[in-house]
């Protein structure tokens, strides 16, 4: 189902666009999840610990694929909305050539690098093997989640949220599956968790890109549309590059918290993992619904609806809020059940740090809701340099105050506290410059 996003009811049109976009990543997070459930389960504290610091590498690596399929998607949105047909299928095609080039780059990169990236993260003696080993199978994936995300993207951007969640839906019941066969049952350890993911990833990715070839043959370019376009390709360049910047700094810096966080120990890394897990489980989605917002936006970008943006702003500010204000009692009610879904309650060191973090920055997922609205917006105005600078005030201060404070009698208690912080002051800049430009 294709949604047209420039005309009815806005506060109805976005969730209904939204909803399959939450469910889809909802079941994404399953990928991971299974691995951390499953292997903290069976395999003990340092597989856990191994396979949670590799998920926030593979989140680096898989921000810039996202990146540069958003910044596309926000052009195919605008496209569509001045129904510009030729520059749709051009800029399609563009993209496309883009981010495989991208992807086959980063591909070998990642192998050639993989011991100092190892040691950049700072990974403990007792974690280095079973991380490695996960990693230099899991890397294999990437080209599955490059293809998935860019035409999960394409079709989202063009009003269907619906198709990528049925692939995702499929692939995440594989990977669990898969899990419990290579992990509990063949005991092939920490690398029967990462088959299971690639399996997965492949089976998503292949089946978006043939439901696109065989299924949505109008979107697909023809071959006038293949030649050269330079003032297309600068387009998807100028903001494919910004969004993947964006993307690219707010998870990088993850990944330098994530090496401080090593530095404290395998218990901390191991509550790190999993409630890093919940976390994302729980502010996903108001992340979709900040993705179906910029759709929204850039769609009545295109076709000029300027009140109309105003008045579905206001709209998705209010949702978004009051969303994340339930979520956020919810989580802090219930952190130490949550803590036991990943973790032995054996394990009360790792149990009592994981609720510690869940409870400081769950108390504040308003804050996270209102700045991927915030990234959405600009990158649909194509202003994706704000979204940039949001993300260097969000990520910057989380990391500066993270290596000060748990340098104090806080100790890792300051890494939690800082992330909160930052997603205020980033957000009350995107506000006052909205509101200035308005």
């Amino acid at each position: 189902m294709y949604h047209d996003l420039t005309k009815g009811s806005i506060s109805r049109s976005l969730l209904l666009f939204a909803l399959p976009m939450m469910a889809g990543n909802l079941l994404q997070q399953f990928y991971n999840i299974a691995d951390t459930l499953i292997v903290g389960r069976v395999l003990g504290k340092n597989a856990l610990a191994a396979v949670g610091s590799s998920y926030t590498l593979m989140t680096f690596l898989t921000s810039i694929f996202l990146g540069l399929s958003m910044g596309s998607g926000a052009l195919f949105s605008i496209y569509r909305g001045k129904g510009d047909e030729r520059a749709l299928k051009s800029s399609i095609a563009h993209a496309c050539g883009l981010i495989l080039a991208v992807t086959l780059v980063l591909n070998a990169v990642v192998y050639i690098f993989i011991d100092p990236i190892l040691s950049f993260l700072r990974v403990p003696e007792e974690v280095w093997g079973g991380m490695r080993e996960y990693l230099l199978i899991i890397f294999a994936g990437l080209l599955a989640t490059s293809l998935y995300n860019f035409f999960s993207c394409l079709l989202r951007a063009l009003g269907n949220s619906t198709v990528p969640l049925v692939f995702l839906a499929v692939s995440a019941i594989l990977n669990i599956a898969w899990d419990l066969l290579f992990v509990a049952v063949f005991h092939w350890g920490i690398a029967g968790a990462a088959y299971a993911t690639i399996f997965a990833q492949y089976v998503s990715g292949i089946g978006i890109l043939l439901y696109v070839l065989f299924r949505c043959r109008s979107l697909f370019p023809e071959r006038k549309d293949l030649c050269f376009d330079g003032g297309i390709l600068k387009e998807i360049a100028g903001l494919s590059s910004l969004t993947c910047l964006q993307q690219s700094v707010m998870n990088f810096g993850i990944l330098m918290v994530q090496g401080l966080v090593n530095s404290f120990g395998a218990t901390t890394m191991a509550a790190f993992a999993a409630a890093v897990k919940i976390d994302t489980f729980a502010y996903l989605p108001v992340q979709d619904f900040g993705n179906a917002y910029s759709t929204f936006i850039a769609q009545n970008y295109g076709a000029g609806n300027k009140e109309r943006i105003h008045r579905g702003t206001k709209e998705s500010f209010a949702i978004s809020t009051a969303f994340s204000l339930v979520i956020s009692a919810l989580v802090f009610a219930f952190a130490a059940p949550l803590m036991q879904i990943f973790v032995s309650s054996a394990e009360t060191a790792v149990i009592a740090s994981g609720i510690r973090y869940l409870r400081i920055e769950g108390a504040f997922y308003f804050g996270i809701g209102c700045l991927f609205l915030l990234y959405g917006y600009y990158r649909a105005i194509k202003r994706a340099e704000m979204s940039v600078v949001l993300t260097v005030i969000s990520l910057g201060i989380r990391v500066l105050l993270a290596y000060v404070l748990s340098a104090t009698f806080l100790g890792e208690t300051g890494i939690w506290m800082a992330i909160p912080i930052g997603w205020i002051l980033a957000d009350l800049t995107g506000l006052l410059y909205m509101r200035k430009t308005w």
